[in-house]
């Protein structure tokens, strides 16, 4: 992989080793999560026309609605399937990573949605306090039972990747709150079927908008770092920087960045520091290593001896 690893002055010292381990990592994806996108939109479609068309039938501006916001989910779902879909495009002399930032860009967009929704959901319900609407017919409350299973199901299909993957993450979230957000309707409008106190629909559409908060948060925040290049929440920088420390022959380590290239894959960039070793057997253990224990899969070192450091511009001391 590397023949000349000190001599060549003329390129100050340096060898470029790049490891691409893991690359295909994301490209499962699509086939586990394909299906469960289709199903959960086509689901979501046929619920939105029933929904509308009993919204009208009954005359309930809930249900027409909440009919409107179960379309917005469909274009949630929409907009996480075709960053999967563009995130497996091979790279391109253009875009030489592909679309691999598409998912996180989608699991923000969703994030903004949903905090959108948390602001249309408590306006409606601050408004409610002021002015009570009368409470759901049976009608409404067995549209909205039907909304709870479409809506669940489809939040399960994607449960499996809410932990791995951010972009699952988002369509997991929008239907899953979708779901709670419905069985708080069904519990509000049996509790004033019960006690006739009308104001406890727009007390409970507040709390869920709490929950909904508080559950997008972190979405929202994950999507915003691997937006900007931050290190990922769940890797440990200091620790990755002592193990490739710890390496055989290595003195020292800088320019060290760790960073999101999609939703599922991790990059690292690094300049190691060596004796005069030959540092193949760095080359060849350290991204395996990297892989196994932190999950970065897209690994990229500079090695570099003692004198090439001394120039580097990018090392600590000589960086303004």
């Amino acid at each position: 992989m590397a023949d000349h690893h000190h001599g060549s002055h003329d390129h100050g010292g340096h060898d470029h080793s790049a490891h691409a381990h893991g690359a295909h990592g994301h490209s499962h994806a699509p086939a586990n999560f394909g299906r469960a996108f289709a199903i959960g939109i086509s689901l979501n479609i046929v619920y939105v026309v029933l929904e509308a068309i009993f919204g009208v039938m009954s005359g309930s501006l809930a249900l027409i609605a909440d009919a409107g916001h179960n379309l917005s989910d469909v274009f949630g779902l929409l907009i996480a399937w075709g960053a999967m879909w563009l995130a497996a495009k091979p790279p391109t002399s253009v875009r030489t990573y592909g679309f691999k930032r598409a998912p996180i860009l989608a699991s923000l967009a969703n994030a903004i949605i949903l905090l959108i929704a948390v602001g249309a959901i408590s306006w409606e319900a601050i408004g409610r306090f002021f002015q009570p609407e009368p409470i759901a017919s049976v009608t409404v409350i067995w549209v909205a039972a039907a909304g709870v299973l479409v809506n669940g199901f489809t939040a399960w299909l994607f449960a499996s990747g809410s932990k791995d993957d951010l972009n699952i993450r988002g369509a997991f979230l929008h239907m899953a709150i979708d779901a709670l957000v419905t069985i708080g309707v069904i519990f509000a409008a049996l509790l004033i079927m019960w006690t006739g106190f009308d104001w406890i629909d727009p007390a409970v559409s507040l709390i869920i908008s709490a929950v909904i908060l508080i559950g997008t948060w972190g979405l929202l925040r994950d999507s915003v770092m691997m937006a900007i290049d931050a290190v990922p929440s769940g890797i440990d920088i200091t620790a990755v920087r002592k193990h490739l420390e710890s390496a055989d022959g290595v003195e020292e380590v800088h320019d060290l960045h760790i960073w999101a290239l999609s939703t599922t894959e991790t990059a690292l960039t690094a300049h190691l520091v060596c004796r005069n070793t030959d540092p193949k057997h760095l080359l060849a253990s350290l991204p395996e290593e990297l892989k196994h224990d932190f999950g970065i899969g897209h690994t990229t070192l500079q090695i570099e001896t003692a004198e090439a450091a001394e120039n580097c511009h990018l090392r600590p001391s000589h960086v303004v």
